[in-house]
Parts: C-alpha cells; structure tokens; sequence
C-alpha cells in the first residue's frame, strides 16, 4: 500500500463498523487507526463500552486504539481536532459504517474535507436485511449491548446478534438497528488474532439524554475474561 490509502476508521466496536472495516480493507485501504468518541468518564458513546474492553478488541485486530473524550457540547470540537491529526499523521481516508442515514452522512462528508481526509462509507444504500445477513455469514459474532426500550425490552440486551435473534425482532424493528433500536459489541470476526471471551455482567437501565429522544436505554456490562 502506498501512504496515501493509510485509512483511520470510526469505531464504535460494533458490527457495522466491523464489516464497514472489513470491506474497507478489501478495496485496498490500509486501516491502521480505530477512533472512538468517548463521553468524559472514557465509555464509548452510544454503546457505554468501558475503554479496557475496546482496547482489547483492537488489539486483537492488530491495530492502533484511539480514543477521544468528549464532554456535552464538545462532540464536533473534538471530533475535528483529532479529523486533523490523523491527517497530519498521513491517513488520507476515513472510514464509517453509516448505511443510510443521510443527515449523518451530509455532516461527517464535510468535516472529514475540511480535514484534508476522504470520507469512504462502505455500506451506504445497500439494503438493511443483506447487510445483516452478511455480517452473520462473514463469521462477525457480536452480543447486543444496548436496546431502546421504544423498540425492544431488556431480554434483547446480551443476547448474541445471531439468526435467533433477527428472527425474533418485532415487526419494524431495523435488523441492524440502524435507527438506534440496538448496539452491539463484536468479540470475534475475520482478522482477529483470537475470539475475546466475554461475560454478562449485570444490566443497568438509564434515561437517555438531548439530543436523543426521550427514552430509557438498557446497558449489558460485558466482563472480559483472560488477557
């Protein structure tokens, strides 16, 4: 690979990140950099994942974990401060796993230009069900580690995102949880040197907070077992 496909991927440690990396890599980028945008106490946004479990994960990938706190109303500060260093550092492109929400893509296609960096979405506009059947068939196993309670109840949060799972999904809920129904946390996928082992801790329930709707979310805690 040249310099200039030295690529930097938004990491959320979830299942679309993990196929949106691994197509990436098929066309000919070389992923090295994982950023994840962090809330003040080091948990991953949305997902609540604590930074040991993360670190792990990206080890196991073989690549370089970066994490970036940030505080409420810091969010694109932060986000287009460290945009710029990865371009400084020789990335020229950033990858990310939206499939089709278009005002997300309309915000992170100019920032990532202003940096300097290629924005490249991997996923966008294919259909949601395809993309949920390749993540299983690919060999990605992640467990579900957030649901909203507006879509689905606490009996979904650590479950294993697995063709159970998508069958049981009520009526309307996206199969990728695209809209926000659900995250998930991968412990094994093509590329990784080892499966991390992982187990259910307890759930905790949380009222989720602007700018997202009004809501309660269920958190899975996920234990890391062994180095």
């Amino acid at each position: 690979m040249s310099e200039f496909s030295k690529a930097a991927i938004s990491w959320s440690a979830g299942k679309d990140s993990c196929l949106a990396w691994l197509r990436a890599r098929e066309q000919g980028l070389a992923v090295t950099t994982f950023l994840t945008m962090c809330d003040a106490d080091g948990a991953s946004k949305s997902h609540s994942l604590p930074p040991e479990l993360v670190a792990a994960q990206v080890r196991a990938i073989g690549g370089e974990w970066r994490a970036a706190s940030a505080g409420p109303g810091e969010y694109a500060q932060v986000f287009d401060a460290q945009l710029r260093q990865l371009r400084d550092e020789g990335h020229s492109h950033m990858v990310f796993g939206d499939i089709d929400l278009q005002a997300h893509r309309d915000w992170l296609a100019p920032v990532c230009a202003r940096a300097g960096l290629q924005a490249v979405f991997p996923l966008w506009g294919e259909a949601r069900a395809a993309l949920a059947h390749e993540i299983l068939a690919r060999g990605i196993r992640a467990r579900v580690v957030c649901v909203d309670t507006r879509w689905l109840d606490a009996s979904y949060c650590g479950a294993d995102y697995d063709a159970a799972l998508l069958a049981r999904l009520p009526a309307g809920v996206c199969p990728c949880g695209e809209d926000g129904e659900f995250h998930t946390f991968v412990f094994d996928a093509p590329g990784f040197t080892q499966p991390l082992t992982i187990v259910n801790g307890p759930q905790r329930r949380v009222p989720s907070v602007p700018p997202l709707a009004p809501t309660e979310l269920v958190f899975q805690t996920l234990r890391l077992v062994g180095p």
